[in-house]
């Protein structure tokens, strides 16, 4: 994961930093597991040995590059 940012105007500072409090942190291998119905919400990631259902909002504060 390359880290995780946000310009949405609702996602603030707080919601930053409590996705990296959950393990969201540069350099930290991510899956995507899978999507909600109709490839959407809510999205299945791993990090870790924890799994995680992000909204599309949050998932998209998501920095990440693909190997």
């Amino acid at each position: 994961m390359e880290g995780v940012a946000s310009s949405h105007p609702l996602i603030d500072a707080a919601a930053l930093r409590r996705l990296g409090e959950l393990g969201f942190l540069e350099g930290e291998p991510l899956t995507v597991l899978r999507r909600g119905p109709g490839g959407v919400e809510p999205i299945a990631v791993q990090i870790g040995d924890t799994q995680f259902a992000l909204r599309m909002l949050e998932a998209q504060c998501i920095e990440v590059r693909p190997v």
